[in-house]
């Protein structure tokens, strides 16, 4: 019988925790991929359509200019501001709760705050990306709208990170 690895953490959510997690799931799931292919096509065909418009165009006008580029930097804004925005406000919802303590373990994920105690099993958590950072554990619909951050950070000793990677290989599908 394999031996059960217990890992706790002890971490005070942050902003950036929030928003490396929701990128981290943008790169992961399929619905963030074509989130993020869809603003670069976007890019590109407006730039492709104020190419033909110099091209054919014999006087440019200033406003179709402005807004030919215009867009692209819209769309470029979004793809690096929409993930930060995002971030604030969910670390908004979570920072009342002060510190984090997660119990994660063959069973599961268990995270307790000031005012919540939430358990996910492993079947819930099939999917997870790494990062710098962080653990990001996702469910296992396309979206991965469900997902628990876990920092490093949060880790007592270097060694439990190294455990805690081991663990959530057991369990759930590296993305």
């Amino acid at each position: 019988m394999q031996e059960t690895s217990i890992v706790e953490l002890a971490y005070v959510p942050t902003a950036a925790d929030a928003t490396q997690a929701i990128r981290a799931r943008m790169r992961a799931t399929p619905a963030g991929r074509l989130q993020s292919r869809i603003l670069l096509a976007s890019t590109v065909v407006v730039l492709g359509a104020f190419a033909v418009y110099l091209a054919v165009s014999e006087e440019p006008s200033l406003r179709m200019t402005v807004l030919c580029l215009a867009s692209p930097v819209l769309s470029i804004g979004m793809y690096l501001l929409v993930p930060a925005l995002q971030g604030r406000q969910v670390h908004r919802m979570v920072a009342p709760q002060g510190e984090f303590r997660a119990v994660v373990d063959d069973a599961g994920v268990r995270v307790v705050s000031r005012d919540s105690e939430t358990t996910h099993r492993w079947p819930m958590l099939t999917r997870y990306t790494e990062t710098a950072a962080l653990f990001v554990l996702m469910t296992p619909d396309k979206h991965g709208v469900g997902i628990v951050v876990l920092p490093k950070r949060g880790a007592a000793e270097p060694a439990d990170v190294d455990r805690l990677r081991a663990v959530v290989d057991r369990n759930a599908t590296r993305v």
